[in-house]
């Protein structure tokens, strides 16, 4: 039987399975640090308070989690966690930012390719020619931060809004919000107010690819 105490308690699952807490889980997801705090579960009158919809679809994408296990885990608790989602790991090419640049480890598409590669292991399913990219440095604060793992799919659709993974025709590589996209340019928000926004024409961008997935 569904339940409010039921939904809560999955979402605290699947956050514990994949080693979170309800905030970091939350922060995956894209959404706010606090959306699924005890606090947040029930109204100022005490009335139980649901999660939306939205918010569920965006914990089981930040995951790799399916309906049919997020159902599996309302109906069997927090205890059972375990039975209800098992391991499912996947290995990718793993490479940090700088050597993303130099060129000789992407296709013209920003597939991986070439050799020197390391190989990480991700908790949840990627699709082929998904990789890793290594986050260096503070610039991606306060979203990701140094020693952060990005996963990258190049074939996944991107649209305004989404986070991504730009490299340049000079060499550079970037994480950043894709603001907007016009037949001429590209414009594309930081992640760190520190940073500036940039605005690129479409002749100067080498691919960009959809970031899929975040280690926190």
């Amino acid at each position: 039987m569904l339940s409010h105490e039921r939904v809560w308690a999955a979402i605290d699952a699947l956050a514990e399975r994949y080693s979170l807490s309800v905030s970091g889980l939350a922060k995956r997801a894209g959404l706010d640090s606090t959306a699924f705090n005890k606090s947040k579960r029930s109204s100022a009158d005490g009335r139980p308070r649901w999660p939306s919809t939205e918010s569920l679809a965006k914990i089981m994408e930040a995951t790799g989690a399916t309906m049919d296990e997020f159902a599996a885990l309302v109906g069997r608790g927090r205890s059972d966690v375990q039975d209800a989602l098992p391991v499912q790991r996947s290995t990718v090419p793993l490479l940090g930012f700088a050597q993303a640049g130099a060129g000789g480890f992407f296709d013209d598409a920003g597939f991986p390719a070439g050799q020197g590669w390391d190989l990480v292991d991700i908790p949840a399913g990627a699709r082929e020619g998904a990789y890793a990219l290594g986050v260096q440095g503070d610039s991606m604060l306060p979203l990701y931060r140094d020693g952060d793992v990005l996963i990258v799919e190049p074939g996944a659709s991107v649209r305004r809004g989404d986070r991504v993974v730009v490299k340049t025709v000079a060499g550079e590589v970037m994480a950043k919000v894709l603001a907007r996209q016009t037949t001429r340019q590209v414009e594309l928000r930081s992640l760190n107010p520190d940073h500036e926004d940039r605005t690129l024409a479409v002749g100067e961008i080498e691919w960009i690819a959809r970031i899929v997935w975040a280690s926190q």
